[in-house]
């Protein structure tokens, strides 16, 4: 990784998926039928939106970025890395089976991204993703270099 960008911190990015989480957690149970698949949605994509900000992310100045090009997350980039957290979300509803899944998720994504030097979790490594500190870092200057 680069020494020119800011990784973002553990802090900030639980709280930006915290908010997500809020967001989707809100979308299940405001739309009646549909709001289980639409938090789903959000889930998967949300990274994709803002220049590959969700708008957790967005709110707490974070933003994803491809590892190799420092370009903003794509829709693809966005399900890829969030894909282990939708799982532990689908099957969530299933009693006890569900709730020991997602937990385990959370738990082994949280001891990766405390591992990894780069701060990458699981998803941000199938899916070659950082997340950075948007309001230091300038991903587009990168590019243009």
């Amino acid at each position: 990784m680069s020494e020119e960008l800011k990784r973002a911190g553990l802090f900030v990015r639980t709280v930006a998926k915290i908010l997500d989480f809020i967001l989707i957690a809100a979308a299940a149970e405001l739309i009646p039928k549909a709001g289980f698949f639409a938090g789903l949605a959000y889930l998967l994509i949300g990274d994709g939106f803002f220049d590959g900000r969700s708008i957790g992310k967005k709110l707490i100045g974070l933003r994803v970025v491809s590892a190799d090009a420092y370009r903003p997350c794509t829709f693809r980039d966005s399900v890829l890395r969030n894909s282990t957290l939708a799982l532990g979300y689908f099957l969530f509803h299933i009693l006890w089976f569900g709730w020991v899944f997602i937990l385990l998720v959370i738990v082994l994504e949280f001891i990766v991204l405390l591992g990894n030097r780069n701060g990458m979790r699981i998803g941000d490594e199938i899916a070659k993703t950082l997340v950075i500190d948007s309001t230091v870092n300038n991903p587009q200057a990168k590019q243009e270099e």
